[in-house]
């Protein structure tokens, strides 16, 4: 009879102890569960840094993406929508600034998560890479001097010289129409070619004109032709399928939300997400 109480005792002892490693194995896991939700959200993006967004962008795209007066925070409508989108999933962002002629080869390198710089969605590019839904819908145009009537169609453009970047969407369209093209960084570089006399003309998203004639009234540009409308989007390397869901997701709640429309008007003066 003496026994029964210890062997109470013990029992008593030996569920109390299995209770603690219960808990403490409920307690751990829930730390974890906490603890590593950037990590497994990392694993099931394949992000470059887990919980964070690495985002490739040029940095002197303006408006898209740009250091106002050459200095300061990088800002633009482009980086505002990654902001938005990470913001979304719960990611931090990281901008990693790069030449557009090597963004898509830092891309291939598995250097960034995705290309936010108004990459035009093209056939081409289709092959190699994936796409977010569009989040800008802009024609390209063919940019002249003011008065200049010897181009009014991309037809025109044969025999004269544009100036543009090599990788760019905008080249294949002027090498497409006949023109020779003379090689530049960007869009700065290719308006003082232009207003230089030094090419007839340059091939480019008709917001970037819109933008730079807002900020230039005197620039004496004129839009001499312009195509149907083309889709930019956020560019992602063809293992990030999760991710590009993800995405969709996130831009489908920023375009009902009004969020994309909003940016637009601060940027261009009106939506320019559809």
């Amino acid at each position: 009879m003496a026994r029964a109480p210890r062997a109470r005792t013990l029992l008593g002892l030996v569920a109390a102890s299995l209770a603690v490693v219960a808990l403490a194995a409920c307690s751990s896991g829930g730390s974890n569960d906490a603890g590593t939700d950037a990590s497994a959200k990392g694993d099931e993006y394949g992000l470059v840094t887990p919980g964070t967004l690495t985002v490739a962008t040029e940095g002197t795209y303006k408006p898209f993406t740009y250091h106002e007066g050459g200095a300061g925070d990088l800002v633009g409508y482009d980086v505002e929508v990654a902001e938005a989108v990470a913001d979304k999933l719960g990611l931090k962002v990281e901008f990693q600034e790069t030449q557009w002629d090597a963004i898509f080869a830092g891309l291939d390198a598995g250097r960034f998560d995705v290309i936010a710089n108004q990459v035009s969605i093209n056939p081409e590019r289709e092959k190699s890479y994936l796409f977010s839904t569009p989040y800008t819908v802009s024609p390209s145009v063919v940019v002249v001097n003011e008065g200049d009537t010897s181009i009014t169609s991309f037809d025109d453009l044969k025999g004269k010289t544009t100036a543009q970047s090599l990788t760019s969407n905008f080249y294949q369209l002027a090498v497409d129409a006949g023109a020779k093209v003379e090689a530049v960084e960007g869009w700065a570089q290719a308006v003082a070619l232009l207003q230089q006399g030094r090419v007839d003309a340059t091939v480019n998203d008709k917001l970037t004109y819109l933008d730079y004639v807002k900020q230039t009234p005197d620039a004496k540009l004129a839009v001499a032709a312009e195509t149907d409308p083309s889709e930019s989007a956020l560019a992602f390397t063809k293992d990030k399928t999760a991710l590009v869901k993800a995405v969709d997701g996130a831009l489908a709640e920023l375009r009902e939300e009004g969020v994309l429309a909003e940016l637009g008007e601060k940027y261009f003066g009106e939506d320019v997400s559809q």
